[in-house]
């Protein structure tokens, strides 16, 4: 069994709010998760001192709170005015000041998870995933044991958002959809757009296969929550075992000065046989 806390949107700059932060470094220490995902946007605008902040704060996940971490950049980690190392080195601050790894790889004896990277230098918010990443991603899931938890990491959605209006997905998503689902991964953790949700693969791209569980965060630790999630915080608390993945949606209160369940999803592994809750 292994337990995820997924954060995401945490904006170091003007939009973050240090009492939420401590919130989740508080909520790590007291659910001792096995990993820490972390969905992009570290920064509001991509400046050294907010890329050393963001550093600091997941340091002190690893390092003091002994719990190991997965991070990916996200759109607002390239700068925006800074036009040519926009043009020429887009995530070349994230690099510097972060870490130099854009798609990392996390495994233990459980889990496989890797991060993929859907920020680019020529959109203010949309990303994409290029065809070439995809051969990439599809090799390496090929290569994971068999017996993992096969999850993925990308800061932009594969599906739209429920009462969101109308907004684009990223880039080439179904064809990422179709890499994902005949990988076998079982999650997709992203973020963006400032609310929490949980959808799959199968109602947008119905391949006929298991589907994948798609599950986003809102902003952790900033001051812009977006939709029904306005001036909200959010971040998710996942936990698989052999039969079931549990996602709860966990929301800071102000009265409490915690992070506090909001609600709880359950569903089957893909490899459940038969697919589905019965006997759970």
């Amino acid at each position: 069994m292994r337990q995820i806390l997924h954060i995401s949107d945490v904006h170091f700059g003007p939009p973050h709010v240090p009492e939420v932060a401590s919130g989740v470094l508080e909520l790590i220490e007291r659910r001792r998760p096995d990993l820490v995902v972390l969905s992009g946007d570290l920064t509001q605008r991509a400046k050294p001192k907010q890329f050393r902040q963001a550093r600091e704060f997941v340091n002190k996940i690893v390092d003091q709170l002994n719990v190991p971490t997965i991070t990916v950049p996200g759109n607002h980690d390239v700068p925006m005015y800074r036009f040519w190392e926009r043009a020429l080195s887009p995530l070349g601050a994230y690099r510097r000041h972060f870490s130099p790894e854009l798609e990392p790889e996390y495994e233990d004896d459980e889990l496989f998870v890797v991060g993929v990277n859907t920020a680019f230098n020529w959109t203010i918010k949309d990303g994409r995933i290029r065809p070439d990443q995809l051969r990439q991603l599809e090799q390496r899931l090929s290569e994971a044991p068999e017996d993992r938890v096969k999850i993925v990491v990308a800061h932009h959605e594969l599906v739209p958002a429920p009462r969101f209006g109308r907004r684009k997905v990223m880039g080439n998503a179904q064809a990422a959809a179709d890499v994902l689902s005949r990988g076998g991964v079982e999650l997709v953790l992203s973020g963006h757009l400032h609310q929490a949700w949980v959808s799959n693969s199968e109602s947008y791209y119905p391949f006929g296969r298991r589907p994948v569980l798609l599950v986003h965060s809102g902003t952790s630790t900033s001051n812009r929550g977006r939709g029904c999630e306005r001036q909200r915080n959010t971040c998710n608390w996942i936990r698989i075992d052999e039969t079931e993945i549990r996602v709860s949606h966990i929301g800071w209160e102000d009265a409490e000065g915690s992070f506090l369940e909001w609600s709880r999803h359950v569903f089957p592994r893909r490899r459940r046989q038969p697919y589905g809750l019965e006997a759970v």
